[in-house]
């Protein structure tokens, strides 16, 4: 999350030093978010084949090393082929997290395992927006430390590699993969909390085939087109809303009039509300349907929008701003739970990826879009066109959004009464794994 946002916060420097025009700085954003795009389908792909744990890693130690190379940029171009490997890392690495946590924990506190872990995960972006007032200040070269503290991913990486477990469920679907230590752990923990609250044996292990990993194909022939079509349509409004906020904030506040320190004094501001946006959902996450919740959230934020964007009134403008990132936050949380509960196993990381994907390629349109819009039209414009996105993506996740309060990850992979495929059933389970109970204990 610090690194995400790291371009954001050094942006008006880098304008001023390199005599940037507002299509460079679009075209730098918009190389992430494409980079994001390809990370997305690719880490799904990679997930889904080799394994949640391996990408978390891999793809960790990928985008950290790239980031510190960013550092050495000595112009747009150079620094933009940077943000776009960074980009594909960063999301490859969010696809195989997002499917990690569904699998990993219950589903009576799934969402709420998902909302803490994104408020600590959040926590980067207002230490990196700290750190940038610090050291973009310092001097010429002061805004290279902010991409060099992007690669501190490396630590996480190698405490990672001894601590995670691999997922069970995909496991499960491998039994030609060992059971390493770690989920060799998990399983005999699961089993023993299982006997102690049912008081009744675990079921005789049997052996049940490898499934192979999902396609794109698989998506429609197991009649999940429609999941992935509305995740598509509502990522594609919901992300241009979200990063056309996030992302061009300094550089809306300086055109708007503020000064280059203001503007990150600001959007440091703004960044300390990600994190209790994040916890604002574990209030509500398990208690109200999770398509609903988007819907209501996504429809406040685009009234904020527009307020923010027109008000004269600097107490308004401030309490605006933190309430559009406390609700865009809150909902980053619901929406990572929701969008892979509703694909199966063998297919949850590719059906996360392909509307993650979809959704980062409506980003790079935005960018240029909100820099034609700044451009010709003024700063109010922008927050217009950031709301329209925001209340398109409520209708289409709150008219045709699949439920999945109080379901098991099985039962919402269910598609018109039948299960799309064996491999989505949990009770049949190869000798390596031996009994993941039934009831996700």
């Amino acid at each position: 999350m610090a690194d995400l946002n790291a371009f954001a916060y050094v942006a008006p420097t880098l304008r001023q030093q390199w005599g940037l025009s507002v299509d460079a700085v679009a075209l730098i954003s918009a190389s992430a978010f494409l980079g994001m795009s390809f990370g997305a389908v690719v880490g799904g792909v990679l997930a889904d084949r080799f394994g949640r744990k391996r990408l978390l890693i891999w793809g960790t130690v990928f985008y950290s090393v790239l980031s510190i190379l960013s550092a050495a940029s000595n112009g747009a171009m150079q620094l933009a082929a940077y943000r776009f490997f960074i980009g594909a890392g960063l999301y490859a690495v969010t696809v195989a997290a997002l499917t990690y946590v569904a699998e990993m924990f219950p589903r009576n506190h799934r969402g709420k395992v998902q909302s803490l872990l994104l408020a600590v995960a959040l926590l980067g972006i207002p230490l990196m927006s700290l750190l940038s007032r610090w050291v973009v200040p310092m001097g010429d070269n002061g805004w290279r430390w902010v991409f060099v503290a992007g690669g501190s991913g490396l630590i996480v990486a190698a405490v990672a590699s001894r601590l995670l477990p691999e997922s069970v469920r995909w496991l499960e679907q491998h039994p030609g993969v060992s059971l390493d230590d770690q989920s060799a752990a998990v399983v005999d923990d699961v089993e023993r909390q299982s006997v102690n609250i049912t008081g009744i044996d675990l079921p005789v292990p049997v052996n049940a085939p490898a499934v192979p990993t999902g396609t794109t194909r698989d998506l429609v022939r197991g009649g999940y087109l429609k999941r992935a079509v509305v995740m598509s349509l509502t990522l594609a409004f919901a992300t241009s809303a979200f990063y056309g906020y996030n992302s061009w904030m300094p550089i809306l506040l300086t055109e708007h009039g503020f000064s280059t320190g203001s503007s990150l004094t600001y959007t440091s501001i703004l960044a300390i509300a990600a994190c209790p946006g994040a916890l604002l959902a574990f209030l509500f996450i398990e208690r109200v349907e999770r398509r609903t919740a988007i819907m209501v959230i996504y429809l406040l934020t685009a009234v904020l929008l527009v307020v923010f964007g027109t008000t004269d009134s600097n107490l308004i403008f401030v309490v605006s701003g933190v309430l559009i990132s406390l609700l865009l936050y809150c909902n980053t949380a619901v929406m990572y739970t929701y969008m892979p509960e509703i694909f199966p196993t063998q297919l949850r990381a590719l059906g996360t990826g392909i509307p993650s994907s979809v959704g980062r390629l409506a980003t790079v349109v935005c960018m240029f879009a909100v820099a034609a819009i700044l451009g010709r039209m003024g700063f109010t414009s922008v927050f217009v066109f950031l709301a329209a996105a925001s209340g398109l993506a409520a209708l289409a996740i709150g008219v045709f959004g699949e439920r999945t309060k109080g379901r098991t990850l099985e039962d919402i992979s269910t598609v018109n009464g039948a299960s799309a495929s064996p491999a989505t059933q949990v009770h049949s389970v190869p000798t390596q794994v031996r009994s993941v109970p039934t009831q996700e204990a």
